[in-house]
């Protein structure tokens, strides 16, 4: 199933199949719709999270996850789960986190792909100089994720 829902940040979509949060759409997603479209209790309590998150009261989400992808993929973002709310990791951290320290491309990669964004907080990953590069929401999607939890680092003026 997918739902979608307007919020602040824009009409968000999340999927869920067997019990589990496949997907989270951000607005500046294509998404096809060739799955059903419905709202079920999951969903339900997905965006119940997601509004309270967006309004500063919810630092860590507590839903069950099932993102696609290869086992590297799985690896990094598990570690994303490990960035703490209002803090933020490097691609290269992530790289020696996940035991290839010279894959901070790859890291990139898989972090571009992450399926169920802001669930898995790969805004919080940014450029071993602290620059705040590249979010498939766009830079300006991700200054307003990282400013909500408090980040004030390089690129937060």
């Amino acid at each position: 199933m997918i739902f979608f829902r307007e919020t602040s940040i824009g009409k968000i979509g999340i999927a869920d199949m067997d019990g589990c949060i496949t997907n989270l759409y951000l607005p500046t997603d294509n998404v096809l719709l060739d799955i059903e479209v419905g709202e079920t209790p999951l969903l339900r309590q997905a965006f119940a999270q997601l509004e309270l998150y967006l309004k500063g009261q919810l630092k860590e989400f507590a839903l069950p996850l099932m993102p696609e992808g290869t086992n590297f993929m799985k690896r990094v973002w598990q570690k994303l789960l490990d960035v703490p709310y209002g803090q933020t990791a490097s691609y290269k951290d992530i790289a020696i986190a996940v035991g290839n320290p010279k894959g901070a491309r790859a890291v990139g990669l898989a972090n571009n792909r992450n399926p169920i964004p802001i669930i898995i907080p790969c805004h919080r990953i940014i450029g071993s100089n602290g620059d705040l590069v590249g979010y498939g929401g766009g830079l300006d999607m991700k200054i307003k994720l990282l400013g909500l939890e408090g980040y004030r680092g390089k690129g937060m003026d």
